[in-house]
């Protein structure tokens, strides 16, 4: 009998949001727990792109933006085969709630059932009772037609607008309501932003949000309970890309593509196991749900399957990740490369030149314009701002020991060598995988 494949994902969350991923925020996240605790989590979970779009067509084609034809906001190459193409061959019904424009174009996608919940009528994509129902009736569907399924449930919290934000209502024209709002005084600031009130508050309209989201993933597993399906669903849990802050999405950074990746199947993986060696990235999606339903790998993907990593059979060691970022809605290309290991990470960013100043979606909130502001008077955060708008070419991290990206270790000659491989092994997963940046990146840093 082939599994049901069940992805939950949220939007623009950070991996240590959650409380099993050692968020101290209190009570975040529930639902998320528990299904920590029935299954697997990791410590080396990434997605290939920090960016919303490209990081779902990643995860279902199995191939690098570069490679699938979406390196942005863009459609998918038409001779890119899918991994809803591939299931919907071997006999399974396909749904999508929530962000179905960001897997284009959608007739690759062979929907059986599809929601675009971004409107009023729908909770902008945040009410989670909703999102029960539309789980409900998808699951009941494939029951009555007696077919396994693949059913992908995104939310759209915690992207912005944050619940009960003065952006919230200048784009929506009202605010959605949430069962919880923190206050700043209750949340935690993430050590690569600085500790001032207005980024306290914004991060509270953010956790607000986060526990919503927690809410939308309960109710769907409260569906899939109902409908009798929990024992013979393989049920994954992640985030498309890391928070909506500076230093964080639209990165390359630790905080941009660690993503809060949960595996559980019952009776198969073996639950309240974390996985502190392997690196598993959204490139390896597509080829791990492939041969869990029995479907022969095809050519041209980029993943591998980490299937023997989760049922624990795995005697490879998958000790680093290769991540991406090109460029944001606009015109304006930003292109960064990173590799990281369980130590460390080298970002190379073929955009910066010392006068091009980076834009993205961050600087559209409170948190980027308070620091702009209290930059004025301390010489530190002016000294972020600064580096995040314009960066420098190279940048080499210890992120065992500096998560956040704080101390750029590239000219500290301690780790010249430690460098210098690093550099080698990026260029090489570039060069292999066709990577249109590869000849600037030997141009410049060899």
């Amino acid at each position: 009998m082939r599994p049901n494949i069940l992805l939950i994902t949220a939007d623009d969350m950070n991996y240590n949001s959650a409380g099993a991923f050692a968020c101290p925020v209190e009570g975040i996240t529930p639902n998320i727990d528990r299904l920590a605790s029935e299954g697997m989590i990791f410590k080396h979970s990434h997605v290939t792109i920090a960016v919303c779009q490209p990081s779902r067509e990643c995860l279902m084609t199995g191939r690098y933006p570069h490679n699938n034809g979406a390196p942005g906001f863009h459609p998918i190459r038409e001779d890119v085969p899918t991994l809803q193409e591939e299931l919907k061959k071997a006999g399974y019904m396909n749904g999508i709630v929530g962000k179905v424009s960001h897997l284009a174009p959608s007739h690759k996608f062979c929907w059986d059932y599809s929601v675009n919940t971004m409107s009023d009528e729908y909770g902008m994509g945040r009410d989670p009772k909703r999102y029960y129902e539309f789980s409900l009736e998808f699951m009941k569907k494939a029951k009555e037609e007696n077919k396994p399924f693949f059913f992908m449930a995104n939310s759209h919290d915690p992207h912005r607008p944050f619940v009960g934000s003065q952006q919230e209502s200048q784009m929506f024209g009202y605010h959605t309501e949430a069962s919880k709002y923190y206050k700043p005084d209750d949340v935690n600031v993430p050590g690569f932003l600085p500790d001032i009130p207005l980024v306290r508050q914004e991060l509270a309209e953010y956790y607000s949000s986060v526990h919503r989201l927690d809410e939308s993933v309960g109710a769907v597993l409260h569906a899939l309970d109902e409908c009798g399906f929990s024992e013979n669903t393989l049920v994954m849990f992640l985030s498309d890309n890391g928070m909506a802050f500076p230093y964080a999405k639209t990165n390359c950074y630790l905080n941009s593509t660690k993503t809060p990746w949960v595996v559980k199947w019952p009776g198969k993986v073996k639950p309240g196991v974390k996985d502190d060696v392997n690196f598993i990235s959204g490139i390896d999606y597509m080829p791990t749900i492939m041969e869990a339903a029995g479907i022969p790998s095809i050519d041209g993907m980029d993943g591998t399957s980490f299937l023997p990593v989760i049922l624990g059979n795995s005697t490879d060691c998958r000790n680093n990740v290769f991540t991406v970022f090109n460029t944001t809605r606009g015109e304006k290309s930003y292109p960064m490369r990173c590799l990281q290991d369980s130590n460390y990470g080298y970002i190379y960013n073929a955009w910066s030149d010392g006068e091009t100043v980076f834009m993205n979606e961050s600087k559209s909130g409170l948190t980027y314009n308070a620091m702009k502001v209290a930059a004025d008077e301390n010489e530190q955060i002016k000294s972020r701002v600064n580096f995040f708008d314009f960066r420098v070419k190279e940048e080499f991290y210890d992120f065992e020991n500096d998560p956040d990206a704080l101390n750029n270790l590239f000219e500290n000659p301690e780790y010249r060598d430690s460098i210098q491989k690093m550099k080698n092994a990026l260029l090489e997963v570039m060069r292999k995988t066709n990577d249109p940046v590869a000849e600037q990146f030997r141009t410049e840093c060899f």
